[in-house]
């Protein structure tokens, strides 16, 4: 059987379906390949996964018409506090605050769990007459010949395209098949994450605790609860990841503190390797990259999802406008925009993750005391802080339609 699409999306996550609906909106015929099966995409239990959204990709899901279906559960970030410790210590008195009233435009974003994102995205993708979902799919070739490329599934039926994007992860055989290479290492730390209870409200207020094994993370999500992302030295988080939950947090709390209460699990614990993994190019012939399968980066600065959707808005817009002018969308002159448009920021932010992961997780009292002044000096002036906040809100830069709340 074969059958044809403007635009294949390869991957069925949050990224591969949000870039799905927006090129639908805009006219393109899409078609997403999910190698899950839907009842796995679709399962509503929280199991503790939260993403942190940035204003800017906030932006993105109101302009595509998400948030309605999502503002009930999103919890608004008023605040951040960055400190530094040793667990059973607690914090350096010298800290960085970031409070959403130094900037004009609201919360410097939102936190909302998994499974309403992906929720409010499945249930967009079915409503959409322009996409085709195709759930337990899996690709086994793709190929490219004059302005044209083919996808090649597992069931031996085919897809005739102009263009495929690859958002399939940081292994991405959609990479593979096109001839891009990776470059990266690893930091030989793993993230524990969770979601947990607590007596006492988190008043909106997303907590950073650099430790010497790792950043720990603690944001706020509805209802008394906090997200908590702990990366760890991988020697001794292999070691807390195989404890039950009685134990896992009696290791948590001396690093968690008491500032919340007490505290509880509230839904499962999940632990990933971490390391820095950039793809060599973000396009190659009728091929473009997304998301992790673009690049996969520490998140000591919350902005793995937030990356993606950057890269959502800008393939989109880059896409769109092509067609409009009636070029071909699939040419590498095309593509060439999209990745001259992103590349620069994956580098930055890349560099920036890397360089803050190195200086912080450590107990070097050096280093201690040189990033504990330097939190310090930031924290004294204003326009610095607010500079800091309207970056980590995704307010800054060249930014797409999509990440100014407008559509294409």
């Amino acid at each position: 059987m074969r059958e044809h699409s403007d635009i294949v999306i390869v991957g069925g996550g949050l990224n591969g379906t949000t870039l799905g609906l927006a090129l639908a909106r805009t006219g393109h015929h899409v078609s997403i390949l999910d190698s899950l099966p839907r009842q796995t995409r679709a399962n509503d239990r929280f199991d503790g996964r939260s993403y942190a959204l940035a204003l800017g990709s906030q932006r993105v899901l109101v302009a595509l018409g998400l948030w309605p279906d999502l503002v009930n559960h999103a919890q608004p970030m008023l605040g951040i506090k960055v400190t530094d410790g040793v667990a059973g210590r607690g914090p350096s008195p010298l800290l960085m605050h970031f409070d959403h009233a130094e900037i004009e435009e609201g919360p410097m974003g939102y936190m909302v769990e998994e499974r309403y994102l992906r929720h409010a995205l499945l249930d967009r993708v079915d409503a959409s007459p322009n996409l085709t979902y195709l759930a337990r799919t899996r690709v086994v070739d793709q190929q490219v010949s004059a302005g044209r490329a083919r996808i090649i599934l597992d069931t031996g039926a085919t897809i005739d395209t102009r263009l495929i994007v690859g958002a399939d992860g940081r292994s991405s055989g959609t990479a593979i098949r096109a001839g891009i290479g990776r470059t990266g290492w690893s930091y030989d730390q793993l993230a524990l994450v969770c979601a947990v209870m607590h007596e006492k409200s988190h008043n909106g207020i997303a907590h950073q605790l650099f430790l010497p094994g790792g950043p720990l993370a603690i944001l706020p999500l509805t209802a008394n609860r906090c997200s908590v992302v702990w990366s760890e030295r991988r020697d001794l988080a292999e070691t807390v990841a195989q404890l039950d939950d009685r134990m896992f947090l009696e290791a948590l709390r001396p690093r968690f503190g008491d500032f919340l209460g007490q505290i509880s699990l509230a839904g499962d614990r999940f632990t990933y390797p971490l390391g820095l993994s950039l793809a060599n190019a973000l396009v190659a012939d009728r091929v473009a990259l997304i998301g992790d399968a673009a690049h996969q980066m520490h998140p000591i600065a919350g902005q793995g999802l937030n990356a993606g959707l950057r890269d959502v808005a800008a393939l989109a817009e880059t896409v769109t406008l092509a067609a409009r002018r009636g070029e071909d969308f699939g040419a590498p002159d095309v593509l060439a925009r999209y990745q001259q448009w992103r590349r620069f920021d994956i580098v930055a932010l890349a560099v920036a993750t890397d360089t803050f992961n190195r200086l912080f997780s450590n107990d070097n009292p050096i280093l201690r005391l040189g990033r504990d002044l330097g939190m310090g000096v930031v924290n004294a002036m204003p326009r610095l802080r607010r500079g800091f906040i309207r970056e980590a809100a995704g307010l800054t830069g060249d930014l797409p339609r999509l990440m100014q709340g407008h559509p294409i």
